[in-house]
C-alpha cells in the first residue's frame, strides 16, 4: 500500500522511464539526422557517378566525330532521322552503357538539342525534355530533375569537336532516384537495427541504474530523505552530545557542534576520520566499535565516547561516535573527594580529641595537675598532621593543609605513612585550588597504591616548594616503581599500572588528565629519574610544574 501523500510513481520508476524517455528520443534524433545525412550522400554520390559515365562518354573520339557529323544543315527529315539513329553506332553504344552501369538512360544530343541516342527509340530525333543549355555552354551540371523515363539525379556533359574546343552536342546521364531510394532505405535498415541494439542496452542500463539509486539512498523516496534531514538535524544538533559519523570508507559523514567542541575538532563532511584532528585515545575508541563508554582526556574536557557501528539490511554504512561531557562532573567528583577525606579527618581528630578530652578529665578528678598540664600542652602544639608530621608549618596555605591532612588520614588508613619533604615551603595561597589539588591528589593516591601493596616499608613523600607564583611538587613512594615498558608510555590515556575494575575505559585517565591540567598552566608532569627519602625510597618519583597557581598571601 502507497504511503500518504507518497507520488503515484517511487522515485526510481521516475528515474528509469525519464531516462527511457532520453535515451529514445536521443536514439531517434540521431537515426532522422543519419538518414538525413545518408539521403543527402547518396545522391552527391550518384550524381558523381553520373557524371563520371557522362564524362566516359562524352570523350570518346567515335562520339566526339559522330556528333559533330549530324549538323543542323545535315539533318534528315525526322522520320528518316529516327531510322537512321536508331541503327547507328551512337545508340549502340548508349544502349550498351545504359546496360553496364545499370543507369537508367545515356542520351547523346547535339548542338541543338536533338536526340541522337535514346533508350526509347521512338524518341530519336526530338528535342530533350529538359533544358540541355548548361551543357551546351560548356558546363558540366549535376541536377535532379523529371524527364521522360521519370525522376532521375543526372549528369550534363558538353561534346566537343574532334581536335578543337567547340561544343558540338551533349551527353546526359540519369540514375534513377528509386535506386537511391533502395539504397537508402537499406541503410536504414542496417541503422535500425543499430539504434535498437542501443535502445535495449539503454534500457538495461537505465534498469540498473534504478535499481544502483535504490541502493544508494537504501529504498527511501526523496519526501523521505528530506523529513530524515530535517530530522537529524534537529535532533543532532539539539541533544546536549557530541555525535560524530563515519562512513564504512572511514570518511566523516556527520558531526555536530558539540563533537567539535568537545574533541577540539574542526572536522567537514567528507574528510577522512584520521586527518581531522582526533586524540589516540578517541581513534582506539572509535576502532573498537564495542559500544563500552571509555573516559578520555581532550584538552581541558574529560568526556565518555563510545562507538557503535551502523548498518541497515544487512549493509554496512559505518559507524557513529557518540562524545558526553564529564569535565563538570569529574570536577565535582574530586571535590566531593577532598571534602569526604577532610570530614575523615576530622571525625578521626574528633575522635582523638574525645579520648583525650576524657583523660584530661581524669587527671584532674584526681588532682593531677602537673600531668593535666602535659596533656593540654600536647592539645595545643599538635599541627594538622599531627605530631608524627614535622614540617606542616611550612605550608601557610589552609587549604592545602586541610587537602594534604585528608591525604594523610587517608594514607594511614591504608597503613602508609605520608611524609613532607625537607624541601617543603609554601609561604602563598592557591589561586586555582582544584586544578592544584587534583594533580597532587592523583600523584598521592597513585603512591599511596603502590606503597600499600608494597612488602617493605609503605612510606610516600611529597615535596612542596614554592617559586614566585610557580609550585613544584615531587612524589615519590616506597613500591615497585613503573615498568620499564611502561616508562614511555605512562602518560597515553589507556595505560594503567593498576588493574582494571570492572568499569570499561576507567583506567589510564589519571596521568594524562593531570599532565594536560599542568600543561594547560604552562607547566609540565613527568616521571622523575631520582630516589627521595632517608633511606631513599625504592619506588617511582613524579615531579610536576605549575606555574601561575599560588599568590602572595597578603593579597586579597
Amino acid at each position: 500500500m502507497a504511503r500518504a501523500g507518497s507520488p503515484a510513481f517511487r522515485l526510481r520508476t521516475q528515474v528509469l522511464i525519464l531516462q527511457i524517455v532520453i535515451v529514445t528520443l536521443t536514439l531517434g534524433v540521431a537515426f532522422a539526422v543519419f538518414g538525413y545525412i545518408s539521403d543527402r550522400r547518396l545522391g552527391e554520390a550518384y550524381g558523381q557517378r553520373a557524371l563520371a559515365i557522362a564524362r566516359t562518354v562524352a570523350a570518346d573520339p567515335m562520339v566526339r566525330a559522330q556528333v559533330a557529323g549530324y549538323a543542323p544543315q545535315n539533318l534528315l527529315p525526322e522520320p528518316a532521322l529516327r531510322e537512321r539513329l536508331s541503327d547507328g553506332p551512337l545508340e549502340r553504344l548508349a544502349v550498351d552503357t545504359t546496360q553496364r552501369t545499370g543507369a537508367l538512360f545515356v542520351v547523346i544530343t547535339d548542338d541543338a538539342g536533338i536526340r541522337l541516342a535514346h533508350p526509347d527509340r521512338g524518341r530519336l530525333g526530338e528535342h530533350v525534355s529538359t533544358d540541355p543549355s548548361g551543357a551546351l555552354a560548356g558546363r558540366e551540371p549535376i541536377l535532379t530533375e523529371r524527364g521522360t523515363l521519370g525522376n532521375s539525379v543526372r549528369a550534363k556533359v558538353p561534346v566537343l569537336e574532334p581536335n578543337a574546343n567547340r561544343v558540338v552536342g551533349a551527353v546526359s546521364v540519369g540514375i534513377s532516384t528509386e535506386d537511391i531510394r533502395d539504397q537508402l532505405l537499406a541503410d536504414l535498415r542496417t541503422a535500425a537495427l543499430l539504434v535498437g541494439a542501443a535502445l535495449a542496452l539503454g534500457v538495461l542500463g537505465s534498469a540498473l541504474l534504478a535499481r544502483r539509486w535504490r541502493g544508494l539512498t537504501l529504498g527511501l523516496e526523496p519526501n523521505e530523505l528530506a523529513e530524515l534531514v530535517r530530522g537529524q538535524a534537529a535532533v543532532l544538533h539539539g541533544i546536549g552530545r557530541g555525535v560524530l559519523a563515519v562512513d564504512a570508507r572511514g570518511r566523516t559523514t556527520f558531526v555536530n557542534d558539540e563533537a567539535r567542541r568537545l574533541l577540539g575538532i574542526e572536522a567537514e563532511v567528507g574528510q577522512p576520520v584520521a586527518g581531522i584532528g582526533l586524540t589516540p585515545r578517541v581513534s582506539e575508541v572509535l576502532g573498537t566499535l564495542d559500544g563500552q563508554p571509555r573516559l578520555a582526556a581532550v584538552g581541558s574536557h574529560i568526556v565518555v565516547v563510545a562507538a557503535r557501528p551502523v548498518s541497515r539490511d544487512g549493509r554496512d554504512l559505518g559507524a557513529v561516535l557518540t562524545v558526553r561531557d564529564r569535565t563538570d562532573v569529574e570536577a565535582l567528583t574530586r571535590q566531593l573527594d577532598a571534602v569526604q577525606s577532610m570530614s575523615t579527618v576530622l571525625r578521626a581528630q574528633r575522635h582523638e580529641f574525645s579520648n583525650k578530652l576524657h583523660l584530661l578529665s581524669g587527671l584532674l578528678h584526681r588532682g593531677s595537675v602537673t600531668e593535666a598540664a602535659k596533656v593540654v600542652d600536647e592539645l595545643v602544639g599538635a599541627g594538622p598532621l599531627g605530631p608524627a608530621t614535622p614540617g606542616i608549618d611550612a605550608i601557610h596555605d589552609t587549604y592545602l593543609q586541610a587537602f594534604l591532612a585528608a591525604k594523610a588520614a587517608h594514607a594511614r588508613e591504608s597503613g602508609v605513612e605520608l611524609m613532607l619533604g625537607a624541601n617543603t615551603w609554601v609561604t602563598g595561597r592557591l589561586v586555582d585550588p582544584v586544578d592544584v589539588t587534583t594533580v597532587v591528589g592523583n600523584l598521592l593516591d597513585n603512591a599511596i597504591e603502590a606503597a600499600r601493596v608494597s612488602d617493605s616499608v609503605k612510606v610516600v613523600e611529597v615535596e612542596l616548594l614554592q617559586e614566585d607564583s610557580t609550585l613544584h611538587i615531587a612524589v615519590a613512594d616506597s613500591g615497585a616503581g613503573v615498568a620499564s615498558d611502561l616508562a614511555d608510555a605512562l602518560f597515553t590515556e589507556g595505560v594503567s599500572t593498576k588493574a582494571d575494575k570492572g568499569v570499561p575505559g576507567g583506567r589510564g585517565v589519571g596521568l594524562a588528565l593531570i599532565r594536560q591540567i599542568a600543561r594547560a598552566h604552562g607547566g609540565e608532569v613527568r616521571l622523575g629519574c631520582g630516589r627521595r627519602g632517608d633511606p631513599p625510597l625504592a619506588g617511582a618519583e613524579f615531579i610536576a610544574r605549575m606555574p601561575g597557581v599560588l599568590e602572595d598571601s597578603e593579597v586579597g
